[in-house]
């Protein structure tokens, strides 16, 4: 059963809520947010956020003692807005919020942690390793060490001067969204933990994010997967500076591993509900397999991931985009190098990579 409500939105239309079991709809416009409310007392919250996406989705759920909140979203005052209205709305006291458990580190899903930490006095739940990766990547002192190390690692893979800086701006203009940082506690592969009748096994699975945490309840089948598997859309493989990293490899390896298991309905981090996890995660294995064909096709002649970059998704990217996008096509060109089917020349700059020997798929 799912009732599916818009309150005070904007130019934000309800998504396509879990076929089949709407049991009513209403619309009401301002300007931030909407939330649904699913079988189990499951909330999504729509949370909005400053990037082509619109929105994260945030979820409540019931617990005995309170309610638990999985990924508040960004730390923006339309975040903070769409949570005020919703908990007004559903009759939530803050104070009664005494958990919330985040799924990965990045700032869309982490940033208003703290702030609703200080907001409500709930515990902050995440993987040991998401907690230090938040930390190295977006704190003020810690978060520069890293902002740095991208940036060089662009500069060494083509990335033109003059966006050099930019990049710079765009990784430090996150700063604020993720402030305050909050106290965690971790969870770990296999805990379990309960939010009112519902009961959930940890499961941790890396790729998108390192240590993204996925819950799932093997009674009711259902998931929350985060950012691991989402619909219509594919989550963004992006390489880091770490020499040891094989980001799309870990992400296909732990795709496989969520497919495994029976579940009839999944709430992601982004877009709506979907059902059939395993004909998802074959479209993104598939979605991989036919990027990395291209890629290989694409430095048949030497050529830096720049170039290869806006070969695969244009020249026309904000700095955002192209943050992701140099990531991405790293992350498949390292995935290539580690197998045999390119070499990476390292004699000068930018490093360029060069076909050896045609792609097979594994």
């Amino acid at each position: 059963m799912v009732t599916c409500v818009d309150i005070r939105v904007l130019n934000l239309r309800c998504g396509e809520a879990y076929n089949g079991h709407i049991v009513k709809q209403r619309k009401e416009y301002a300007k931030v947010s909407a939330y649904h409310i699913y079988e189990h007392g499951i909330v999504r919250v729509k949370v909005p956020v400053p990037f082509p996406l619109r929105w994260v989705n945030g979820y409540i759920l019931h617990d005995d003692e309170g309610y638990v909140i999985i990924d508040p979203g960004l730390h923006t005052e339309s975040s903070i807005q769409a949570w005020g209205m919703v908990w007004e709305e559903l009759q939530i006291a803050p104070q009664q919020i005494n958990k919330i458990i985040l799924t990965h580190h990045h700032p869309d899903h982490y940033g208003l942690a703290g702030w609703m930490q200080q907001r409500t006095g709930s515990e902050v739940y995440m993987s040991r390793t998401g907690h230090g990766l938040a930390q190295r990547m977006w704190s003020l002192h810690s978060g520069e060490w890293m902002t740095d190390a991208l940036c060089r690692m662009f500069a060494a893979h083509g990335l033109p001067q003059d966006k050099q800086e930019k990049m710079r701006e765009h990784l430090r203009s996150f700063y604020p969204l993720v402030s305050p940082h909050p106290e965690v506690r971790y969870l770990e592969e296999g805990e379990e933990w309960q939010a009112g009748s519902l009961h959930f096994q940890t499961i941790s699975v890396s790729g998108h994010a390192d240590q993204h945490l996925v819950f799932i309840d093997q009674e009711r089948k259902l998931m929350f997967c985060g950012d691991h598997v989402l619909p219509r859309i594919t989550p963004n493989i992006s390489y880091l500076p770490d020499e040891d990293a094989d980001p799309l490899h870990a992400y296909l390896t732990d795709l496989d591993k969520l497919a495994s298991y029976d579940v009839q309905i999944v709430f992601p981090g982004h877009r709506d509900p979907f059902t059939n996890l395993q004909a998802r995660a074959e479209e993104l294995r598939r979605h991989h397999v036919k990027r990395l064909l291209k890629m290989i096709d694409l430095v048949q002649s030497p050529a830096n991931v720049y170039d290869v970059c806006l070969a695969m998704f244009g020249e026309g990217l904000s700095i955002h985009q192209l943050r992701f996008a140099m990531s991405e096509t790293l992350a498949h060109l390292v995935y290539l190098r580690r197998r045999g089917y390119v070499h990476m020349d390292e004699t000068g700059l930018p490093y360029r990579f060069i076909k050896i020997r045609d792609y097979r798929t594994e």
